[in-house]
């Protein structure tokens, strides 16, 4: 199997049962590391819901998430032109931002888009985005780099959450967010696989090397995961 960050190969890891009946195999791309299920023919079903009913945290990762982005937005971004928030789901993190005071909008051709009606992007196709923001949804991709692609021609700046893959590789029943009750989870990166995509893209990529990385058009002035950047 083919890698799906760099093309080239892979090597196999180990197989896993998703959503208590499919038992599928993962694969390490031999030069970034990035982990990837076999083709995901599942995915229908897993998607019945967009949004498991497992995910018990949604409401609270958007408060956090936005406290987290507004500062960045003031110190690296221009606070004052239009932000997209891609794969949004129902539009609660872009309700959120709107509320803080940001031009935001949002976009999730899977999802309803509960919470922030009237700022669905699609009704707005003149805008242009200072900034892309999109949590939760790297992990999702059943092919990545036409996805990515796409993010990065809604706007030159992308800020993305995922969990990076431990080192060494976990098995699966060692690994939460591997997420094999939802199946929903396809595609895990590392440091490198994300170097590799900014490197591709001629981004500028800066990480807290755990779950939140940003891919910028400009080196910035300073590294915006660093704490005291933040206050």
């Amino acid at each position: 199997m083919k890698s799906k960050i760099t093309g080239g190969e892979t090597t196999f890891l180990f197989k896993a049962t998703l959503m208590s009946k499919y038992e599928i195999s993962y694969f390490s791309c031999n030069e970034t590391g990035f982990v990837q299920t076999e083709d995901p023919h599942w995915l229908n079903e897993a998607y019945d819901d967009a949004i498991t009913q497992l995910d018990l945290g949604l409401v609270q990762r958007n408060l956090e998430l936005s406290d987290f982005v507004q500062p960045i937005i003031y110190k690296y971004f221009n606070h004052n032109e239009a932000f997209l928030d891609y794969a949004g789901g129902y539009g609660l993190f872009t309700r959120m931002m709107r509320n803080k005071g940001f031009d935001f909008y949002h976009t999730d051709k899977y999802c309803k888009n509960i919470f922030a009606t009237g700022n669905d992007a699609s009704e707005f196709p003149e805008k242009k985005f200072e900034l892309t923001t999109a949590f939760e949804v790297f992990e999702h991709l059943a092919d990545p780099i036409s996805e990515i692609e796409l993010m990065l021609t809604t706007s030159p700046n992308l800020f993305f959450s995922t969990v990076l893959m431990p080192d060494p590789v976990p098995m699966p029943q060692d690994w939460w967010y591997y997420s094999l009750e939802t199946g929903q989870h396809i595609s895990f990166y590392t440091i490198s696989s994300l170097k590799y995509l900014a490197k591709k893209y001629n981004k500028c990529f800066y990480s807290n090397h755990k779950n939140l990385h940003l891919f910028s058009e400009k080196k910035l002035s300073s590294n915006p995961f660093h704490p005291s950047m933040l206050s």
